[in-house]
């Protein structure tokens, strides 16, 4: 039995236009739902909107680091989110950060990393989905998905599929509290579906907590109280 990474799941009160601003900025292309962005390779994650009531009130715990592949290539992403609707935010950044700290039009977070940065290298143009995290969760999601840790050092941990791309990152304590209004979760499923029973029994095992379902789906909580969501497809 296996289970994989699926999607991720990006709540938006407007999720069709948020959709066409994501697509946008890392110039992918969207389904024929409208609210889907399909990978760009191989290892891209797939990035599913969702529409949600709630406002963005306050930081999430989750965000992208978009990597960029000079100093002309920063500013051009940045320039771009800034055309189709980003701003600028301050969330505590130094004036001599390398990187730049923007927001979609929804508020939600992400970073455009500077170039040559050697942890990000070679892992395309989302080079990070970067949590606020504990220690535990990063050994959490490295068991879950089979992904080896990349980085552990000073509680800070990190994992990549054994394909490459993505790295999944926690940044260790302190652990922003935990928020109503993250928009950023994720999605898994289990390979085959008839393995979905014993992959949640599997998730519990290694500390995840059934907290409800959705439609079929199952929706769960990781160590540090994530909502995830088990897909059933």
């Amino acid at each position: 039995m296996a289970l994989r990474f699926y999607a991720v799941r990006f709540a938006a009160n407007d999720p069709w236009t948020l959709a066409r601003f994501w697509a946008g900025v890392l110039r992918r292309e969207i389904a024929d739902d409208g609210l889907t962005l399909l990978p760009g390779s191989a290892t891209d994650l797939r990035i599913h909107f969702v529409p949600t009531s709630a406002p963005k009130t306050d930081l999430g715990r989750a965000h992208f680091d978009l990597t960029s592949t000079s100093a002309e290539d920063q500013i051009a992403t940045v320039q771009r989110a800034l055309d189709l609707g980003g701003r600028h935010i301050d969330v505590g950044q130094e004036p001599d950060d390398g990187h730049v700290v923007l927001a979609d039009p929804e508020g939600t977070e992400f970073c455009v990393i500077e170039p040559d940065n050697r942890f990000l290298a070679g892992c395309g143009t989302i080079g990070a989905f970067n949590w606020d995290g504990s220690q535990e969760v990063g050994y959490f999601w490295s068991r879950a998905l089979d992904w080896p840790l990349v980085w552990d050092q000073d509680q800070e941990t990190a994992i990549q599929s054994p394909a490459g791309g993505t790295k999944i990152a926690w940044g260790g304590p302190p652990v922003r509290p935990k928020s109503a209004n993250d928009r950023l979760h994720m999605d898994v499923i289990a390979d085959p579906v008839t393995d979905t029973p014993a992959e949640i029994d599997r998730l519990k095992a290694l500390g995840a907590t059934v907290v409800g379902t959705d439609g079929d789906d199952a929706v769960m909580t990781d160590p540090d109280g994530n909502e995830f969501r088990l897909v059933i497809r």
